[in-house]
Formats: C-alpha cells, sequence, structure tokens
C-alpha cells in the first residue's frame, strides 16, 4: 500500500516548527568520523524556503535535522565527477513528462519507441521508459481482504487476517462518521459565511442561533484554532474524505475486483509477460505517490522550480506496481527483476503491507538483486509499530524469521521530522532495533506530483527515497563499492538521535508520551547523514 500519511489526520494538525528548542547532537568530525556532543539552538521559526528542502539542511549549520546534502555539494564534491546511477522507483508510476524531471528519466538504449516490436527481446513490448505490471488497474484490495474473501481455511494466517480486517473496518467507519461531521460543517459554514475559505475570526463573526450553524461554528472553531491560519478546510477535507472513501470503495470492499483490468493470474508467477509501458498508468494523477517520491530523489537542483533532488546524476526508471490498495507478491517480485535486469544500481520501495501470501517470490527477487548487487531501499511503514513484534511484521523484509537477514542488500529507513528533540522521530514512523535501519527525513517533504504541480506529503515513503537519494550519490562518485558496503556506510555514518526518543502514536491524545531510549528505535538510533557518508565512502574506497 501507498505510504502517503495524510497530514489532515492527526487531529487535522498541520505541523508548525516553533523556536527556542535546545538540540543535542552527535555529529561526526569530517576526517576521522568522532563523535562529539553539540549544543545547538533553533533561533527562529522555519522558513518557506527551508521548509521547502529542510532534508537538505545541516543540524549545526540550520539547526535543521536534515542530511547534510547542501554541505556535502559545497565542500566534498565541488570539482568532482560522478557516472549516472539508474535508480528503480518501484511504486504507483512516475509523470515522467513532468518539468522538474526533464533530463532524469532512463531511456532504454535497446529500444526502438513505438515500433511495436519486442526490440531487446526482454519479453516488454516498447518498455522505453519502464514498465506498468498493472495496465488499467488503479485500485486494489488490501491483502488481508483478498485473504478473508477466500474460504475460510482454518489456518492462523486467515484468523489474523479475518481480526486485522474487522478491526480496519471499525476504523474506517468511524473515519467516515468524522469525515462526514467535517464535511456537513464545513457546506454549512460556507453557506453562512459565503466563502470557502475562512478564519476563526469570521467564525466569531457568525450571529446565527440556528442550532446547526451554532453546532458547525464550533467544529470549524476547533478544527481551525488545532490547525492554524494557513489551514484550507476545502483542499484538506477533501483528501480526508478520499483516504476514508477509497478505503470503504475499494482497499476493504470484498465485492471489488480490481485485478481483472490487469488480465493475468496473480497465483502464478509463471504469467508474467502482462502490462503494458505506460509507466503514469491510465490516470496521471493517481501517479502522485510515485512521481513524489522520484522528485525527491531527482527533481533538477538549483532550476528555481519546486524542490531540489537529492542528486541529478542519476536515471529514474519506473516500474509501476504499487496500486492505491495492497501490491501483489507477484507483481513486486518481478518488477525488482526487471529493475535489475536494466541496470539499476539502487531500488527504491516505498510500499509494504501486513500480509504476503507469495512471500518467497519477493525473498528471491531480493536474493537475485543482491547477486547483482543492487540495494534496495525500502520504507519502514506508517503505522507508528515496533515491527520487531511478529503481529507487526512489514512486508517485503528481508528476514524469514524476522530475527536473521537471508541477504545484506536491503536498508528499511524510518521517518524523522525537522525538529530534533526527543519528538524528533516522527509519531507515524515504524520501529523496531532489530527490523529498521536507520531513520531519514519525511515528514512534510515537499516534491514534484504530476502535472508539473509541487505538493508536501509525509510519510516513511519519503524518508526512503531520501535515504535512497544519498545512496545514489555514493554509488555515483563511488561506483566500486558493492550494495551491502553502502548500506552499511549510511547505517554507520549517520548523525545520532536523542539519547531519548518517543516512538509511535498514543491511542490517546491527552496521554503525554514517554520517551524511551533511542536505542529502542532502530540498529542504528541514527539519522542518514549525505556529508558523513561521503566521507565514510572515500575513506572506505581507498582500502
Amino acid at each position: 500500500m501507498s505510504h502517503i500519511k495524510p497530514i489532515t489526520l492527526s487531529a487535522f494538525a498541520l505541523l508548525v516548527l516553533t523556536g527556542g528548542a535546545s538540540l543535542q547532537a552527535q555529529v561526526s568530525t569530517p576526517k576521522e568520523f568522532i563523535t562529539a556532543p553539540l549544543s545547538v539552538v533553533k533561533k527562529a521559526p522555519v522558513s518557506e524556503n527551508e521548509l521547502k528542502r529542510w532534508s537538505h539542511l545541516d543540524l549545526i549549520k540550520d539547526s535543521i535535522p536534515g542530511m547534510s546534502v547542501d554541505k556535502a555539494y559545497a565542500e566534498l564534491l565541488q570539482g568532482k565527477t560522478g557516472k549516472k546511477v539508474i535508480v528503480g522507483i518501484v511504486d504507483s508510476g512516475v509523470d515522467i513528462e513532468h518539468e522538474d524531471l526533464k533530463g532524469m528519466i532512463w531511456t532504454n538504449p535497446k529500444e526502438i519507441p513505438g515500433n511495436g516490436i519486442d526490440d531487446d527481446k526482454n519479453g516488454f513490448i516498447d518498455d522505453v521508459h519502464g514498465w506498468n505490471f498493472l495496465a488499467n488497474a488503479v485500485h486494489e484490495n488490501l491483502e488481508m481482504t483478498r485473504i478473508v474473501k477466500k474460504k475460510d481455511d482454518g489456518s492462523a494466517e486467515y484468523k489474523q487476517a479475518l481480526a486485522e480486517y474487522t478491526k480496519k473496518y471499525e476504523e474506517v467507519m468511524q473515519g467516515k462518521e468524522r469525515v462526514d461531521v467535517l464535511l456537513n460543517a464545513h457546506k454549512t459554514i460556507k453557506t453562512a459565511l459565503n466563502k470557502d475559505k475562512y478564519t476563526v475570526e469570521d467564525l466569531n463573526s457568525i450571529t446565527s442561533t440556528e442550532g446547526s450553524v451554532l453546532y458547525s461554528k464550533k467544529v470549524m472553531t476547533q478544527v481551525l484554532t488545532n490547525t492554524g491560519p494557513d489551514f484550507d478546510p476545502e483542499t484538506e477535507f477533501e483528501e480526508y474524505r478520499k483516504y476514508i472513501y477509497d478505503q470503504l470503495n475499494y482497499n476493504l470492499n470484498k465485492e471489488f475486483d480490481g485485478r481483472k483490468e490487469v488480465g493475468d493470474n496473480p497465483e502464478d508467477i509463471k504469467n508474467n509477460r502482462y502490462g503494458n509501458n505506460i509507466v503514469f498508468g491510465p490516470d496521471k494523477e493517481e501517479a502522485l505517490h510515485g512521481t513524489h517520491v522520484a522528485g525527491i530523489i531527482a527533481q533538477v537542483r538549483s532550476n528555481n522550480l519546486g524542490g531540489d533532488g537529492i542528486t541529478n546524476n542519476v536515471e529514474i526508471l519506473t516500474v509501476r506496481a504499487v496500486p492505491d490498495g495492497d501490491e501483489y507478491d507477484k507483481d513486486i517480485a518481478l518488477a525488482i527483476r526487471y529493475a535489475v535486469d536494466n541496470g539499476a544500481k539502487v531500488i527504491n520501495g516505498s510500499f509494504g503491507k501486513s500480509f504476503s501470501p507469495h512471500k518467497q517470490w519477493v525473498y528471491d527477487a531480493i536474493k537475485y538483486a543482491a547477486k547483482k548487487d543492487v540495494l534496495i531501499v525500502h520504507a519502514a511503514g506508517n503505522d507508528g509499530y515496533n515491527i520487531d513484534e511478529t503481529k507487526n511484521i512489514n512486508y517485503p523484509n528481508d528476514s524469514q524469521d524476522n530475527i536473521k537477514e537471508f541477504a545484506d542488500n536491503v536498508i528499511t529507513i524510518g521517518a524523522i521530522n525537522k525538529q530534533y528533540g526527543e519528538t524528533v522521530v516522527a509519531g507515524f514512523s515504524n520501529f523496531g532495533k532489530i527490523n529498521v535501519d536507520v531513520f531519514a527525513p519525511g515528514e512534510e517533504i515537499y516534491a514534484t506530483i504530476p502535472n508539473n504541480k509541487y505538493k508536501y506529503l509525509q510519510g516513511t515513503s519519503m524518508a526512503s527515497p531520501n535515504a535512497a537519494g544519498v545512496a545514489a550519490l555514493i554509488r555515483s562518485y563511488y561506483p566500486k563499492l558493492k550494495a551491502s558496503q553502502v548500506k552499511h556506510i549510511l547505517m554507520d555514518s549517520g548523525v545520532a538521535l536523542p539519547a531519548k526518543v518517543v516512538l509511535g502514536e498514543s491511542e490517546n491524545p491527552d496521554e503525554k508520551p514517554v520517551a524511551v531510549s533511542s536505542a529502542e528505535s532502530s540498529k542504528t538510533a541514527k539519522m542518514v547523514n549525505a556529508y558523513n557518508a561521503l566521507l565514510m565512502a572515500e575513506k572506505m574506497s581507498k582500502k
């Protein structure tokens, strides 16, 4: 399932960074990678320009826990020339025609466009910029829905899926009630004020004593008080409505069959020639997730458009395999193999799910990528769970028993926000000292979306491509380093999290979060840092 965390879900509170927080950080020194405690204070709120590219900033210079990308370019990469790196984006599709991705899209040198012939004889006709394994499908069931739709076989998996489905359905129905109340309240206030956008002051000016107006005034006053003056209910409520109703109409709807648009047998891995070459799918707007992911890595730097990519020394190879709903294991396995076979050295996977009936197909694809020296960067997931616990496994993973890794080419990324301190780990981010490797910026990330537009999105889906971009930088400038070496550079060179951090989201909003040892967060208790990573890569490349 696409890992976007709607900003409106946390009590409809947009994130606001306040000043004055005391920051304690440990940062590697330039040559010896010796960590030293430093005290930093954020003296002012983050500016709009900083917000648009905060993941590129530096904790010491800017007092924001970005990945020091700008510092790396200014101090380490000046005058150096790297090689192009192909980055596979296994996702919902990419708008390859976006103005800020020009020159960044992979083109198959062995394929003649539009001739209807499989020139390179790889089984995919006219796969000029990648492949679309979903054909015209957009929406899908969750995997738990697909399992529940099948006959009860008495298995533990079926029972767990049924329990999770029931719980999820109840939660979504509660969400439907909330969104219906909000939409009705907003509609009532729009009529009362004769405007679509309004402030708390506008609400206070309403003098009507009609019951529905008074109730709607109370609801919207609470919403606007919690969200601030820039909150746009027209846009945000529609995003929330779509999030809820897509789950009811497609993800949890046992009568819906999204696969009929594809025409293959998803239970047969050998039935592997299906889909088409339209890499953004039948509706470009639905390629929002993948386009945002691609932009985080590769949107053109310093062109005064949108944000900046981590690196422009890449070619984005699009493999469409992630629908609105849960991806099929077959599609993911074939997508990984396709990206590997077409030269990708880094693959970003901003997707995941709780059940994986054909996980072995994906495991085999991961092992195939390992043999071909390809690094897979994967999002940890957005449930705020400890994914070391068996009940919370996030697939795909690289450990068949959820403990011991069977390959060393997969790195799992959690998400942080832009304020260093005990709450720096995003509340929605999954964590786990065994199955999450390291963290990267994932909250309020500004990047490309279809049709030459840009947007802030958040999720481990955004943290993963931030890390993948740094991996691509390393593979560009130090191409002799192996995928496993790049993985461990990203982990070992990171900036330390605070000694204590808050992990997950409390189900009770009135309950004060409790900080725990950051060692519980991940294998490293660190945040990806491009500057440190390049220094370490330089040192390792000379061995």
